[in-house]
């Protein structure tokens, strides 16, 4: 992948032939159209790097620094030459944390798909039909696109573009002699999940919920509206008694991921490696933090862990990180302008204003920061984080203090 310097995308005017299609398909209208010159320009700061118009350039005239296609095909290729496996599963970051519950969406489709290759793009409306011709073409024999449903699309019209272009595609693939399964596409949202036998009531995720999706019912359980849910966790950290879940992101298995991590921050620091720093990421901040960060755990003393939005970063989890080894906590989320889950913003300011409280007692306040990161800006994450660590380093070391969080019997949080 060329260095394109600090922007992640750019249109070369040279290659340009002002056909206006990127700008038609555009969902944040950042890409205008000079009326004097008939220049096309890309605004960076409206842009979210949702792909679309990448994908859609019929003379490759935009160069976007995240999942070119010519990058991801010989990642492909390379995959399944290591692996070899002959499926690929394409998915929307959106909808796919785990590779199990992949494993679930597919089963669910009916579709049987155990040993594949999980890829996952920010949109798979980015997905052009070249891409897919490439991919059949280095050894794969079956593409399996996992999309958000229309509705749900994080970047508004991304499905809806990528369904339209793959029904093409299939015609085309047809016509070539390829199987009929070598491209199928699977819808999938993201929701919250409610285990009412857990529930007691309170009706403490109806008042959170900012998109009206629970609904308080008199001495009953809340009632659900799965068609509002846009899956931002906020409700799930409200609930004492972790009644209600967001798919992916339960919070009893993202505390042992935390503990996991915690073991081997401690191992570093036995072996004289410090300090060690635990990244919450919002999977719209930041992209190549989260990409194989299995692989690259403690790559610069620290370690990155995905949430769905800045709503669905759990205070107690920060604590519990604390208190369980590493140095330093750093959030790093989407800018109110930049953030995927419009509503609610102020649901998870507030929670970072209690947890900040909670860190003072116990002079702790400044090992935890947030901030802001965005695709637009190359490199500017890891800048963030080595000012952090930096910040980290020059801190006496500490034996927390803080009680470590834990999940009572009975699925209680304290």
């Amino acid at each position: 992948m060329s260095d394109m310097g600090s922007v992640g995308i750019k249109l070369d005017d040279t290659y340009c032939g002002r056909c206006t299609i990127c700008r038609s398909l555009c969902p944040y209208q950042a890409i205008s159209v000079d009326s004097e010159t008939g220049e096309v320009k890309i605004d960076v700061e409206k842009c979210q790097f949702c792909g679309i118009c990448y994908s859609a350039c019929p003379v490759s005239a935009i160069e976007i620094f995240y999942y070119d296609d010519e990058t991801l095909a010989k990642h492909v290729k390379k995959l399944v030459k290591e692996k070899g496996s002959h499926i690929l599963v394409l998915m929307c970051r959106g909808n796919s944390p785990s590779t199990c519950e992949v494993e679930e969406i597919l089963q669910n489709q009916n579709i049987s798909a155990t040993d594949y290759i999980p890829v996952r793009v920010p949109c798979v409306g980015r997905i052009n039909t070249e891409f897919v011709m490439k991919t059949l073409a280095s050894g794969v024999d079956r593409i399996i696109a996992v999309q958000c449903e229309e509705d749900f699309c994080r970047y508004k019209r991304g499905s809806r573009i990528n369904t339209r272009r793959q029904l093409l595609t299939k015609k085309v693939l047809r016509q070539m002699g390829f199987r009929d399964d070598a491209l199928t596409l699977v819808k999938y949202a993201r929701k919250a999940v409610y285990f009412t036998d857990k529930c007691v009531g309170c009706d403490k995720c109806a008042f959170i919920c900012p998109y009206e999706a629970i609904e308080a019912e008199a001495l009953a359980t809340p009632k659900i509206n799965l068609d509002k849910c846009i899956g931002c966790g906020a409700c799930a950290l409200v609930c004492p008694h972790l009644a209600i879940q967001l798919k992916g992101f339960e919070y009893e298995n993202v505390s042992n991921v935390v503990q996991r991590y915690a073991q081997a921050a401690r191992k570093l620091k036995a072996s004289g490696i410090k300090p060690t720093i635990l990244v919450f990421c919002c999977q719209w901040s930041e992209f190549s933090a989260l990409d194989e960060h299995e692989a690259k755990l403690f790559d610069n003393k620290a370690v990155v862990m995905e949430i769905p939005c800045f709503k669905g970063l759990d205070p107690v989890l920060v604590v519990q990180a604390l208190s369980s080894g590493f140095d330093g906590v750093l959030a790093a989320i989407c800018s109110p302008e930049d953030c995927k889950l419009e509503l609610g913003r102020d649901i998870a300011e507030r929670n970072a204003t209690v947890l900040q409280r909670a860190l003072d007692k116990f002079n702790l306040h400044d090992r935890f920061a947030v901030y802001t990161a965005s695709p637009r800006s190359v490199g500017d994450f890891n800048e963030k984080l080595a000012a952090f660590i930096q910040k980290i380093g020059t801190l006496p070391p500490f034996d927390s203090a803080i009680p470590a969080p834990v999940v009572k019997e009975g699925g209680t949080r304290n």
